[in-house]
């Protein structure tokens, strides 16, 4: 390991992985620790690892305000020399283990530059050299269990990529409780990459054989939570946009460690090193804990009756029909009636949905214009469609969680009201912008469920 300040800023030539892995580490802390002077300075608030992950509002440091704006152009500008840096030492260990230098837009992806760097930290450098000598046969346990033929090899990473990925799922959601950046963005890469590279042990197979094992892998993953009563097909449908994504950026990966000529030697250290890191990212977010940003969702409906005669339709509602959607027959909670008990502030509203009430203690009476509540008890957001009744992953549990709620009932000309609702809600899965893009749909369709009854009732005086 041959250590240089220079390291740091060209782009020439390679460096080696001592040396990478020692810059890698001494900048993640340097660049860490100034940020937390900054934002503690400035903002008096403290900077967890985790909001690194968080692509919204800044990668979730703090929203941006004109009171904030001085801190954000420090962190700003503080983070381009470590930019700099960080891109030039990728580059030039990707050039050393002959990996297309392409490959450095990782870099900025979050958990998957964490199993990168770990990667380029263990992958030793390749001589270009065209004299190099002849690298011996590849043996080992893997090359005695991974067949030499193309389908033998996919059959056998895959039934090895599987299990161990079944497993950390598992670590993640059961034991950690943790439904984040690790299971949804390092899980699904793991799995494509680890299949393609394993698939190429003996023999470099082609882009398409390894695109294809790692979609194989991953429909055959869904397929056995599906079947050992992990998930419900609702989730696992919603969550196959970013997997099948991650996947196949992983198998990428994994198809170019493979089609070197030294490629499968390098299968047991890249795998390894992936399960050794997963757990670690896990276990990261389940120390960190952060805290999930309050989402506002506002729908509205304009009704042909006044204020007064919607106003009752608002407190409470009786039984809707049957849902037509498929998103509430195939199991997401969709409400049935709304109940209130006693009037004013202090009364509790109860609006029952498909799986169990709401609780809601009314904090704002303001007949015929404004209704106010708190949410002190919610049910399930949903039943989970699946070949096993009753099945509870945890992420039913808290994860998806309504804070508050409002009525606005706003008089419009000739007799008409502007009927408006609005949620409050958290939900603790990551990346958070990908899962709010699903519960914002939800919820928009929850109100529009109420808010369209509610017309309907008011419009023929019921």
């Amino acid at each position: 390991m041959k250590l240089r300040i220079s390291d740091l800023w060209t782009l020439r030539g390679t460096v080696d992985r001592g040396t990478y892995a020692f810059w890698g580490i001494a900048l993640v802390l340097l660049k860490y620790n100034v940020d937390r002077v900054v934002t503690a300075i400035c903002l008096r608030k403290f900077l967890t690892p985790l909001d690194y992950w968080r692509p919204e509002n800044l990668f979730g440091v703090f929203p941006l305000t004109d009171d904030r704006a001085p801190a954000a152009i420090l962190m700003l500008l503080a983070a381009i020399p470590f930019l700099w840096a960080g891109v030039a030492l990728t580059m030039r260990r990707l050039r050393a283990v002959r990996v297309p230098e392409g490959f450095v837009l990782l870099f900025f992806v979050p958990v998957i530059n964490t199993i990168v760097f770990a990667i380029l930290c263990l992958l030793p450098s390749r001589p270009r050299d065209a004299a190099e000598p002849a690298l011996p046969p590849r043996g080992g346990w893997l090359g005695r269990i991974i067949p030499e033929s193309q389908l033998g090899s996919a059959a056998v990473a895959i039934a090895i990529v599987l299990p161990i990925t079944a497993a950390l799922a598992r670590l993640s959601t059961d034991a950690l409780r943790e439904y984040g950046w690790g299971l949804f963005v390092g899980l699904p890469f793991f799995l494509g990459l680890a299949a393609a590279v394993l698939h190429g042990y003996h023999h470099p197979r082609s882009l398409t054989s390894c695109l294809s094992v790692a979609w194989l892998a991953t429909v055959l993953l869904a397929s056995l939570f599906l079947a050992i009563a992990f998930e419900g097909a609702i989730c696992i449908m919603m969550a196959a946009p970013i997997a099948i994504l991650l996947a196949t950026l992983g198998a990428l990966v994994g198809f170019v460690i493979q089609s070197r000529t030294e490629g499968g030697r390098d299968a047991g250290p890249v795998v390894s090193s992936m399960i050794l890191v997963l757990p670690g990212l896990f276990g990261l977010e389940r120390w960190v804990d952060a805290q999930p940003p309050m989402i506002e969702i506002c729908s509205s409906v304009e009704v042909d009756a006044p204020p007064e005669a919607v106003w009752e339709h608002v407190v409470a509602f009786a039984q809707l029909p049957p849902p037509k959607e498929l998103l509430f027959r195939a199991g997401v909670a969709y409400p049935l009636r709304a109940e209130i008990h006693g009037a004013g502030p202090g009364a509790v509203r109860h609006c029952v949905f498909s799986t169990g009430p709401f609780v809601e203690p009314i904090e704002v009476w303001d007949a015929p214009r404004r209704l106010e509540f708190s949410v002190s008890a919610q049910p399930p957001a949903m039943r989970e469609l699946s070949p096993y009744p009753g099945i509870t992953p945890t992420h039913l549990e808290h994860f998806l969680e309504s804070h508050r709620g409002r009525f606005v009932l706003e008089p419009l000309p000739s007799g008409r009201t502007r009927l408006e609702g609005t949620t409050w809600y958290t939900n603790r899965m990551w990346p958070s912008a990908y899962w709010k893009f699903w519960s914002d749909e939800v919820i928009h369709r929850i109100h529009m469920r109420v808010l369209e009854h509610i017309r309907d009732r008011a419009e023929a005086n019921e």
